[in-house]
């Protein structure tokens, strides 16, 4: 208590203030200056007990802050009267509740950092194996086409890994808010041609069927380029999944309420027990045959929920899978 400066000197000014009115009250009369030295041990007392018990709120304060800047896994401060001490407690409660919020919010950032990275470990590990195999091969074999096409899959297999690395870099941009959406009026049917325009001739190589019904002059708000990303994902996984000789049909719906598109493959569809997690990151499909990394869609989901709109996915009545994004007017 007594290593507060402030308080020496009201204790030295009150003990020199006691010490002038007991010298007068003796020069007075004696009784007037025992009176007076009675006046000033009351008020000593009384001031120091309740100073004394303020101090020991104030450290038992201290000690529970201490408690919480250590990272304790329980925390209680408890209350005290009216008056200041109870607004400084409060204030002080609310400030450990956001600090404990805060550092649980970390522990999930580095928990879900973690599990990104073996995810990521994962994914590459497939490619990597992959392209060492070859390279053996390519190093053992004396055959120039058998050579040549050894060179053609690695080139393959770096460029799955180079799309790879892009996309989770994408998501990891997202994940951390650190990407800044334009806010544009986008035309729904330039989006489309924009984002089919890398795939045509994959498509022309399978022989797939497009139809596209968009009304003209019909738009929608949001980043183009990242909107273009994400319609592109869904149509690699429509060509996937229609294969050769197939058919994708794109659809736009404008309504007083939202302005949808939706894409529909006459590929098998969705197993049952995929649907709800069709848009998780890394989720294959429970068939073991099934290709890519189960990112594409995860990185499209993202790209749209965070720009206001909606993406989903469900089995069409008469066979294939249809997918349907929504934004809102």
């Amino acid at each position: 208590m007594f290593r507060n400066r402030e308080l020496r000197q009201l204790a030295l000014i009150l003990s020199l203030i006691t010490i002038a009115a007991a010298i007068l009250g003796f020069t007075i009369d004696t009784k007037a200056g025992i009176l007076v030295l009675a006046f000033a041990a009351a008020f000593g007392v009384t001031f120091f007990v309740f100073t004394g018990a303020r101090y020991r709120s104030i450290a038992r304060i201290s000690e529970e802050i201490d408690l919480v800047l250590h990272n304790a896994d329980h925390l209680y401060i408890g209350e005290a009267d009216e008056g200041e001490l109870s607004i400084l407690q409060s204030e002080i409660k609310k400030m450990t509740l956001r600090i404990r919020e805060k550092n649980d919010a970390l522990k999930r950032e580095k928990e879900h950092l973690a599990d990104s990275l073996a995810d990521i470990a994962h994914q590459l590990r497939t490619p990597l194996t992959a392209a060492n195999l070859i390279l053996s091969l390519l190093e053992n074999s004396d055959d120039e086409n058998q050579r040549k096409e050894l060179i053609r899959e690695t080139e393959g297999l770096f460029a799955q890994m180079e799309w790879l690395l892009n996309s989770l870099l994408k998501l990891s941009r997202l994940d951390a808010g650190i990407v800044t959406f334009q806010s544009v009026q986008t035309d729904v049917k330039e989006l489309i041609n924009t984002s089919l325009r890398p795939l045509l001739i994959s498509m022309e190589l399978h022989n797939i069927d497009l139809h596209i019904d968009a009304p003209e002059n019909v738009r929608i708000s949001g980043d183009s380029s990242w909107l273009s990303e994400a319609v592109q994902n869904i149509l690699k996984n429509c060509i996937e999944s229609t294969g050769d000789n197939g058919r994708i049909e794109i659809l736009c719906q404008d309504t007083p309420l939202f302005t949808e598109i939706t894409f529909h493959d006459n590929g098998k569809g969705f197993e049952k027990d995929d649907l709800p997690h069709i848009f998780d990151r890394f989720y294959r499909g429970k068939n073991e045959g099934a290709s890519g990394y189960g990112i594409g869609l995860a990185l499209c989901k993202t790209i749209i929920t965070r720009q206001g709109g909606t993406v989903t996915a469900k089995n069409h009545p008469h066979g294939g899978a249809v997918f349907a994004i929504r934004f809102p007017k």
